[in-house]
């Protein structure tokens, strides 16, 4: 499996993504290297695809009165690093090297603050349904990229990492699209997600 260049980056920014700059982040912990890649799915509002709307989430520009559902979310100040769209487009919000909000409360193989030490890709969709053919090949080209450049260890979901709390990216999403690739980096994953795991 052919591996991204590093030069692909330049501090922290992924030149195979659409920047949109988010306020929502913070710096990591000094000296904690970055070793899992962390899964999400979102949608906004919930099963809707392919509006504005995560962009103005993740840079504190959403109407909240654009819809009722944004009543419920009013005030959030989250992001993360990556947001993989239905047809494959990768935007970036924050840089690699600093601490987007995603994972909230969370532990990983017995460590706390997921968001300290993790890099956050969101999948446009909903818990529960199926992730498009494009989405699984734009991943695949991000966790190259990330797997060139950070000493990533792991990949797990949000459900793995909060379970109770989260259930994204939920049952819709095929790790076994992945599992080659897991594999090949000698990475650790989720107990039971993967086929003859």
């Amino acid at each position: 499996m052919p591996e991204a260049p590093a030069s692909q980056w330049r501090a922290g920014w992924w030149s195979g993504a659409r920047a949109c700059p988010s306020p929502n982040f913070g710096q990591r912990p000094a000296g904690v290297p970055i070793t899992l890649a962390l899964l999400h799915s979102i949608s906004l509002p919930p099963g809707e695809y392919g509006g504005p709307h995560i962009d103005r989430l993740f840079t504190n520009t959403l109407d909240w009165d654009e819809h009722p559902y944004f009543q419920g979310i009013r005030g959030l100040e989250v992001s993360s690093h990556f947001v993989i769209s239905r047809l494959g487009i990768v935007t970036q919000y924050v840089s690699c090297d600093d601490r987007a909000w995603h994972a909230g409360r969370s532990t990983w193989e017995g460590r706390d603050n997921c968001n300290d030490w993790s890099i956050g890709i969101e999948l446009e969709g909903l818990e529960g349904e199926v992730f498009e053919p494009a989405q699984y090949v734009a991943l695949d080209e991000l966790l190259l990229a990330l797997a060139a450049s950070y000493p990533i260890e792991s990949l797990a979901g949000h459900e793995h990492v909060a379970p109770g709390r989260k259930l994204d990216p939920g049952p819709g999403f095929n790790w076994n699209k992945v599992g080659a690739l897991i594999k090949a980096q000698g990475w650790r994953w989720p107990a039971g997600v993967l086929d003859a795991d």
